[in-house]
């Protein structure tokens, strides 16, 4: 089974292309559907890389090819873009095709075919980002920026807390961020995938449905026999946090680095 990610952040978009590869390949298993390249950063930072990815070009906060610069991918991709075929000829070099929207379902087999027939033979060589990038990006790209404050309410105040400064963030009846000194706060927002979305990957772990982890947070880490994990952050905080066995191998790559 080849296992493929789509990023595209347009939703219909991206249920459309997973109807249309289950139609012409029934051995690729779509994995995740990635809407931003917030969530693919983080996706790829806590997930293996996977046997094939279908790329948009330009999404709603950046340029797809950013994700090609920080993590190096080596598999099979397929730009799904509509750039003009006279924009993106540079994209048809080894590892790399492309499929102009609304995607032909005997196109898109026969990107697959192209891919599937690479990935048999050996690993692509990663394309020439600089001339993608300047073709497409201009000045090239930027580091996407992250949220660098909270806004907590303390006695009918606003109050700044920087995110260098949180520990982890953790769900309860309502939403709470936890201070390295061991203050907990009240947040307003509605759901942790929302703070998740303004956090840099490299700095925050989702652990669980209740709790987001700062990697400087960290004091120990417990292994059980069930290979599940347990968090036990520094004090004067007292918090521990579980990791299911699904999510620990992807915590401990995003932990070891």
């Amino acid at each position: 089974m080849i296992k493929a990610v789509i990023i595209e952040d347009e939703s219909l978009v991206a249920r459309e292309l997973q109807s249309k590869i289950s139609a012409v390949a029934g051995d690729v298993e779509v994995q995740a559907l990635l809407p931003s390249l917030k969530t693919a950063r983080r996706w790829f930072m806590q997930n293996a890389e996977p046997d094939l990815l279908f790329m948009d070009i330009q999404l709603g906060d950046g340029v797809s090819f950013e994700l090609l610069e920080h993590f190096h991918l080596s598999c099979p991709i397929i730009f799904t873009t509509a750039y003009d075929e006279y924009a993106i000829r540079a994209f048809k070099v080894n590892g790399i095709d492309y499929l102009l929207k609304p995607i032909d379902e005997g196109e898109l087999e026969k990107a697959i075919s192209k891919c599937r027939a690479l990935s048999e033979k050996s690993k692509p060589a990663p394309p020439d980002l600089q001339e993608l990038l300047q073709m497409l990006a201009g000045s090239g790209s930027r580091e996407p920026l992250y949220k660098e404050k909270f806004i907590v309410h303390i006695r009918h105040q606003w109050v700044p807390v920087n995110t260098d400064d949180i520990a982890c963030f953790f769900k309860d009846a309502i939403h709470y961020l936890y201070t390295y000194k061991g203050n907990r706060y009240v947040l307003d927002f509605t759901t942790l995938e929302d703070i998740e979305e303004l956090l840099d990957p490299r700095k925050f772990f989702r652990a669980n449905r209740q709790s987001i982890v700062n990697i400087d947070a960290i004091e120990t880490v417990t292994l059980h026999e069930n290979q599940k994990l347990t968090l036990r952050l520094k004090k004067p905080l007292t918090l521990e946090i579980d990791i299911s066995r699904e999510k620990a191998p992807g915590f401990k790559r995003w932990f070891d680095r």
